[in-house]
């Protein structure tokens, strides 16, 4: 049989990966880092809007050999290549005072944040195992070189190391689940292989059981989830903040997309359910029991990630108890927290990097003391992203996150973990609040740097600011695109 190529459907994946090369071209051509900044934004933002074009089109397939599609690019695909490519917009603009520091290769490093963008492009659509870990690879892998891009940084040395020893682990991991999946059902296409597993005979094999633990447990190495999570703190700490922005975000939301393709499509809910449900549970009380103790503020940010990565996960485990149309609730629910999420986690990441000095770490919690008082618009932007990250209005992107879990789960038959989403709530203010409540009050002794924000810097934080706030009065257009 003869696949069939779409270009259209192609065209994002097509504008992302031409990024990565227009920039090379223009470090190499005009040797100004201005200009090449300006490239990779350029890309970034026509990859968004070819995406949202594509996207308003309907659902194309491609590199379909009868009905098995190995790219599907409808609603949801372009939400997350729209998002994909906004953030690296967004962590562009972050990158602004470290990039001038000369600290960090620009051309290196805006070559690196397209090709990660055109693994998360792909990612979206994929349809099929190997496209899927393919995605995946893509959008980790850069990420490996850009976590130690930093000159004469140890600490930025050894959480490369550590991030490529986890990512490697969790990678083989995936791949051995596939290659076995494959074995029992000689199929790798996401809706062929759920149709295959729908065989009580095939679903009671050993190996099945096996293969679908290895494949879930290696793709929640990549969201960060307990007990896999080990990796993220000393990682993002160790990190510059721009790339620690990144991994919170985009490569979060890619850990999230993938493990959601194949629970909605390939793998049997009865079986993936429970495990998911239990990871939530550890994975959101875990991170925000340790959360409380942090001094340091990306750690803090790091393990609230980390508690932020059970909440998206909770919804996927009431999938053994509802109904279809309960489970794609359940499915949309997950990804709409993972977008609700992402867009204050860059808030709050770019208010950390407004209130640093360029090229810094994200330094102490004492460091932000009083730091609402000398910069009240940064302050307050970044006091929101915390609030939003809590769940509390007046950031409702966060409180309608949170709502539409809970409200899956119930819906579902899982009271239970939406009791328990209900408590680590409730722990994850003491921290969220504890930190906004710091930022306006009195300096004291403290010794914080003078720091003007850059005006790059500012800009992303004020856009990132409001378009969480936009978001958070039209909830239901993100659940319609994370449904499609």
């Amino acid at each position: 049989m003869v696949q069939s190529v779409d270009s259209v459907a192609l065209l994002p994946a097509y504008l992302a990966a031409g990024t990565a090369v227009l920039v090379l071209l223009v470090d190499l051509l005009l040797a100004r880092p201005a200009a090449t900044v300006a490239a990779a934004a350029g890309g970034a933002v026509a990859t968004a809007v070819g995406a949202a074009a594509v996207g308003a089109g309907g659902e194309r397939r491609t590199f379909c050999v009868g009905a098995d599609c190995s790219y599907v690019f409808g609603g949801r695909a372009a939400l997350v290549a729209g998002l994909v490519a906004l953030l690296v917009v967004g962590v562009l603009a972050l990158s602004g005072p470290l990039l001038k520091a000369g600290q960090t290769p620009v051309g290196e490093f805006c070559f690196l944040l397209a090709c990660s963008m055109t693994g998360g492009v792909v990612l979206g659509a994929a349809g099929d195992l190997i496209t899927l870990i393919v995605a995946v690879e893509t959008l980790t892998l850069p990420l490996y070189v850009l976590v130690g891009l930093r000159r004469g940084s140890l600490a930025s040395a050894e959480a490369a190391v550590t991030f490529f020893v986890v990512s490697v682990v969790a990678t083989t991991l995936t791949l051995l689940g596939a290659a076995l999946l494959y074995a029992v059902t000689g199929g790798l296409h996401l809706e062929r292989l759920g149709m295959l597993l729908a065989d009580d005979a095939l679903l009671d094999l050993p190996l099945t059981s096996v293969a679908v633990a290895l494949v879930v447990a290696g793709l929640a190495f990549k969201v960060a989830a307990v007990p896999f999570h080990a990796w993220a703190p000393a990682t993002y700490d160790g990190a510059p903040l721009p790339v620690a922005a990144y991994l919170s975000t985009a490569s979060k939301l890619g850990g999230v997309v993938a493990l959601l393709a194949v629970v909605q499509h390939a793998l049997p809910p009865g079986v993936t359910g429970p495990v998911l449900a239990l990871l939530a549970a550890l994975t959101m009380t875990v991170g925000n029991l340790v959360a409380l103790r942090q001094r340091r503020t990306v750690r803090l940010l790091a393990w609230s990630s980390v508690a932020q990565a059970g909440y998206i996960l909770a919804p996927l485990g009431a999938l053994a108890l509802a109904d279809p149309d309960a489970r794609a609730v359940a499915y949309a629910a997950a990804l709409a927290y993972a977008v609700f999420f992402v867009l204050l986690e860059l808030a709050a990441f770019a208010g950390v990097v407004a209130l640093r000095p360029a090229g810094a770490d994200g330094g102490t919690l004492d460091e932000l003391r009083g730091a609402a008082r000398r910069h009240p618009w940064v302050g307050a932007a970044l006091a929101f992203a915390l609030v939003g990250l809590a769940g509390l209005p007046p950031a409702l992107a966060g409180l309608f996150a949170k709502v539409t879990v809970v409200r899956s789960l119930l819906g579902g038959g899982a009271g239970w973990l939406a009791l328990v989403v209900a408590v680590n709530a409730v722990l994850g203010l003491a921290y969220y609040l504890r930190v906004a409540a710091l930022l306006y009050a009195p300096a004291g002794d403290a010794t914080a740097p003078a720091v003007r924000p850059a005006r790059a810097v500012a800009a992303a934080l004020a856009v990132a600011t409001v378009v969480a706030l936009v978001v958070g009065f039209a909830p239901q257009v993100v659940l319609d695109l994370a449904g499609s």
